[in-house]
């Protein structure tokens, strides 16, 4: 019975070692044909491959000077316009001078005494001092009265009866405008002429007269 057990022992261990050089055969086969198919991919010449190589370093280099460009521009704007919010801020102060020299000017107490004059006169002396500032800045008052309503840089607040102006042309300045560099920092505040409503109504009426006649 041993004899038998061994025997067949051996003979399982035999067709396992079998198995696994048929395993190997087949695996080597299979590399063999797979080496055996041609590769699909077209190849390139040298000429295209040059070529592609040159267009892909074409857009590299166009990709690069974009964003240096742009990195300039970022640069340009923070440094020239990095004092916008500032300067609209400092707006408030010629706002308040204005404001200040005004209702010191109407106050019937103060009027014609040297005391209102001096003080009127600093008010001037600090509202030129702060103008001058702003255009060594260049920020520019703009220039609204007598001129054509702009809504680029005028913001009409009302309109003002003014048979001596053209319509749409700026009569008050209620608040003044300023630009720094090419940007708006603010609008001027305007009030604009319109014709009368009386001529208006008059030259109507008199056209019906005549059509009625």
């Amino acid at each position: 019975m041993e004899k038998e057990q061994k025997i067949h022992e051996e003979q399982v261990s035999v067709k396992e070692g079998d198995q696994d050089k048929l395993d190997k055969q087949s695996e080597t086969e299979k590399n063999k044909k797979e080496e055996e198919i041609p590769d699909k991919k077209i190849e390139l010449t040298p000429e295209d491959t040059i070529k592609e190589l040159e267009d892909k370093l074409a857009r590299t280099f166009a990709e690069m000077e974009n964003q240096r460009r742009r990195f300039e521009k970022e640069r340009n704007d923070a440094f020239e316009y990095g004092g916008f919010s500032f300067a609209k801020e400092a707006l408030n102060l010629i706002d308040n001078l204005e404001r200040s020299k005004s209702i010191l000017e109407n106050d019937e107490k103060l009027k014609g005494s040297d005391a209102l004059k001096k003080t009127l006169e600093h008010f001037d002396i600090i509202y030129k001092d702060l103008i001058s500032i702003f255009k060594k800045n260049d920020i520019k008052q703009i220039e609204s009265l007598n001129k054509k309503l702009d809504p680029n840089f005028h913001q009409a607040m009302m309109e003002i009866e003014d048979d001596t102006k053209e319509p749409g042309t700026i009569i008050q300045e209620i608040q003044k405008g300023f630009t720094i560099k090419d940007r708006l920092l603010r609008p001027s505040l305007v009030g604009v002429a319109k014709k009368t409503q009386e001529k208006t109504t008059k030259t109507q009426e008199t056209k019906e007269n005549i059509e009625t006649k």
